[in-house]
């Protein structure tokens, strides 16, 4: 008895933050959000640093949180899970079945950093808003990690493969991603069947890395590259800062 106990504690979703509701986090649906805490990466443009840790103890018990969305059935359409990396949560799983027995449709959002944990739960999606940060070869510049751009691929894939409806999204600095770079990206993933496709200005407000703030270009990419990128893809738009996350 005390085992099984232990066993279910340890399982527990490791929560960093909850949203009770937003109109914007899944496409056309009210949501609420669970942040999921840890991301073994530390990608300078991160708006959520405080989520990279993984604490001893959760700081928001995942019953409360259930306890609440409990409250909220009927109330709410979905649930969207995100970080941090919440693939790096091995209860992710169990979590997204509690949600689903409760009647909300299901969002996930990832880096891309854990594909076999990915696999497990695209069954149980209804949506995924995915992260895709430069050309895969690149990645270790942005995310601190050699060898980072492997996983990514393999998700993108499993995600294409998958059917589930999706958003694949870029968050674009100069200094990161050049034009020339940007451009094979979006030729990369085009080619690798991604339809539906989103760039995201850096935004400087709550970024730790002061050398990206202050090499941010106001309006890139500009409108002549985007018109070149646009017919890659069946939907295309670009997400200025200041605007809504959807």
């Amino acid at each position: 008895m005390h085992s099984q106990k232990a066993d279910s504690v340890r399982r527990a979703l490791r929560v960093g933050g909850y949203t009770p509701f937003s109109a914007t986090e899944y496409p056309g649906l009210l949501s609420a959000v669970v942040f999921v805490q840890g991301c073994p990466w530390r990608c300078g443009y991160c708006h959520n640093p405080h989520l990279q840790e993984r604490t001893r103890d959760s700081p928001i018990a995942w019953s409360e949180v259930l306890a609440t969305l409990r409250r909220r059935a009927g109330l709410l359409d979905a649930v969207v899970f995100c970080g941090g990396e919440a693939t790096m949560d091995s209860a992710l799983a169990d979590a997204i079945a509690e949600v689903r027995a409760l009647g909300f449709k299901v969002g996930l959002e990832t880096a891309c950093i854990y594909p076999q944990r990915l696999r497990q739960v695209l069954p149980l999606l209804d949506w995924v808003g995915f992260d895709v940060k430069t050309n895969f070869e690149s990645y270790a510049g942005i995310t601190g990690v050699a060898g980072s751009g492997d996983p990514v691929r393999e998700s993108v894939a499993a995600i294409l493969a998958s059917g589930v409806a999706y958003e694949c999204r870029t968050t674009v600095h100069p200094a990161q991603l050049p034009p020339p770079a940007l451009r094979a990206l979006a030729r990369t993933l085009a080619a690798m069947g991604v339809r539906h496709y989103v760039l995201q200005d850096f935004r400087a407000t709550g970024c730790a890395d002061d050398a990206l703030a202050a090499s941010a270009l106001p309006g890139y990419p500009s409108e002549e590259m985007l018109a070149g990128i646009a017919p890659l893809f069946d939907s295309f738009s670009v997400r200025r800062a200041g605007q809504a996350a959807r």
